[in-house]
């Protein structure tokens, strides 16, 4: 049983401390924890909450049901466009997805605490870049980890590229 639970906004994303260690869960195994933009917002506030938690030594991170992270829910970004809904321009959905992607990844990369992701399931896209953003990565033995964008026509995102750089070398993430 876990020592607290921490609520950091929605049920998209849970967060709970056990004997020091901080398990944040993305919490869409219907969807394989496809991220949606919201989701963004809870995961960056979970990040924030277990980096400042003097109870956390080191956070966890990992998804429910048989899935990491399928990546940008493509099914979410079909509905919504390509976020110019409105006063929001191109330029200000891309500026919003920057924040994001430094509230979440580049959270994960420059936490200050151990980070592990835990994989039951495929990482893709956005969940690559989570996955490869922890200090240590473990799975089971039938999980992936994979880019996803060039599935669906977009370029990487999340730091994913950034982050294989850093891990394998410049020549080898190519």
């Amino acid at each position: 049983m876990a020592d607290k639970t921490l609520d950091p906004g929605d049920s998209t994303v849970l967060v709970e401390v056990t004997d020091g260690v901080g398990v944040i869960t993305l919490n869409r195994p219907e969807a394989r924890n496809a991220f949606t933009p919201a989701m963004g917002i809870v995961l960056g506030n979970a990040l924030a909450m277990v980096e400042t938690d003097p109870d956390v030594r080191c956070v966890v991170l990992t998804g429910a049901g048989k899935g990491f992270c399928a990546g940008g829910d493509v099914k979410n970004m079909a509905e919504e466009g390509d976020g110019t809904v409105g006063n929001n321009t191109l330029d200000e959905a891309i500026h919003k997805q920057r924040l994001n992607h430094r509230a979440t990844s580049g959270a994960l990369f420059r936490m200050p605490k151990p980070t592990l992701a835990a994989l039951p399931g495929a990482a893709a896209g956005a969940g690559l870049a989570f996955a490869l953003a922890c200090d240590m990565r473990i799975m089971v033995s039938s999980a992936v980890m994979m880019t996803a964008f060039k599935n669906v026509g977009f370029s990487g995102d999340y730091g994913g590229t950034y982050f294989m750089s850093q891990l394998v070398g410049t020549a080898k993430a190519r």
